[in-house]
């Protein structure tokens, strides 16, 4: 990935390690004996909201992966914090970390997952959404800012005291404790749920819908 000349691949993967509701259209009750007497006049805008938008043609393989380009570069990083996430939560269902881990390798791990997520976070956020929000509501920002980036805030919320308290356990200022960790775990239902949903708005058959194949082909990502 580049902004502006700079390679932020290496940055992001090493964490260190982008309906339309139809409005139903109105209409007037004819009078009974009208409707029986004559055919009911159609009206061609009311036609037009109830036109169903037409599917768009299908890719060709080239074309799919280059509109896809940008699903499968957010998805290698998003499996980098699946893993770790995973190992993290594994040693909290099974109340014992791995064999193969002191105390202080463990709360490590956890800690360097913080850290990747921030800086993964800030690069999406400074040099990647502005750019698709230009066209795509669903990288809005500011007040009344899209799901995706309030799930931004809602993980950090909850990563923030996560790593407060790995921190606190590899200092020495408090015991580790398993249980107590898994309270501090309790947002990663909107962490899985965002490193999904954020792939598949970068998916092929959403992102043709805004862009043309140049501009995909000038993405920072």
């Amino acid at each position: 990935m580049s902004v502006s000349g700079i390679d932020l691949s290496g940055a992001l993967e090493d964490g260190l390690p982008l309906e339309t509701p139809q409005s139903p259209a109105s209409s007037k009750a004819l009078d009974k004996d009208v409707c029986e007497e004559a055919p009911k006049e159609t009206n061609k805008g009311e036609e037009a909201e109830q036109e169903v938008e037409a599917p768009l043609p299908q890719l060709s393989a080239a074309d799919f992966r280059t509109y896809n380009s940008m699903a499968e570069h957010m998805d290698y990083f998003h499996d980098n914090f699946r893993r770790s996430w995973t190992l993290l939560d594994t040693a909290v269902q099974n109340n014992r970390r791995p064999n193969n881990l002191t105390l202080k390798q463990f709360l490590n791990i956890g800690i360097q997952f913080c850290h990747h997520l921030s800086m993964h976070h800030n690069i999406e956020e400074q040099h990647i959404f502005p750019i698709l929000a230009a066209k795509m509501p669903e990288f809005k920002s500011g007040k009344n800012a899209a799901e995706l980036l309030r799930q931004h805030q809602e993980i950090h919320k909850g990563m923030d005291l996560f790593e407060e308290y790995l921190e606190a356990c590899r200092s020495g200022e408090l015991d580790f404790e398993f249980k107590v960790l898994k309270v501090k775990m309790l947002w990663g239902d909107v962490l899985w749920k965002h490193l999904e949903q954020e792939v598949k708005t970068l998916g092929a058959e959403n992102m043709r819908k805004y862009w043309s194949l140049e501009e995909m082909r000038r993405m920072p990502m």
